[in-house]
């Protein structure tokens, strides 16, 4: 009796966890919100996938602010923001990172908050991310092995030999166009 028991909780536990690993991959269809002219009419209205925590498109931050408060960031400070970006590159092994441009040649390396989420390997276009941004130093061998990820070739890999101050992101929550 008392083995039954145990395989019987055993087996459950494998299941839930089996149900919620496939679910942490799948984004989820969210409400529209309305593209709106300066004239105040409705253009068109835009769905979202929504990756992690259930964020909205509204109440973003400039990305010229996103820049001013990176610029002030010191190792170990983080500042919660919210912002769409340009999607530069993403992880091609399970899309467990991206890239997002801010122009002028600064990128922000996002991840996802307790690696519970993913975004879809092919995912272009914009993101909306909200989370706590911070600067970090990157050590040779992580760039290394994130240019593995991102596709790079081999020579362009080795190319990569000195530690550097990224701005980076743990992402809450993801919104993309569908």
């Amino acid at each position: 009796m008392r083995l039954t028991a145990i395989i019987l909780v055993s087996a459950f536990a494998i299941i839930g966890c089996k149900e919620h690993t496939a679910d942490v991959n799948k984004g989820e269809e969210i409400a529209v919100s309305d593209e709106v002219s300066q004239e105040g009419k409705v253009l068109q209205q835009v769905g979202y996938e929504s990756y992690g925590e259930k964020i909205t498109d509204q109440n973003l931050t400039t990305i010229s602010s996103v820049k001013e408060q990176y610029k002030n960031l010191k190792s170990g400070d983080t500042v919660a923001v919210k912002f769409k970006a340009p999607i530069d590159a993403v992880c091609k092994s399970k899309g467990c990172w991206m890239r997002l441009d801010l122009g002028e040649e600064q990128e922000v390396f996002v991840k996802f908050k307790d690696y519970g989420f993913f975004v879809p390997l092919d995912a272009t276009g914009d993101a909306i991310v909200q989370g706590k941004a911070f600067v970090e130093e990157t050590s040779v061998q992580e760039q290394q092995h994130l240019a593995l990820d991102g596709g790079m070739s081999a020579d362009d890999i080795a190319a990569i030999t000195e530690p550097k101050r990224e701005l980076k992101l743990m992402a809450e929550g993801v919104l993309m166009k569908k």
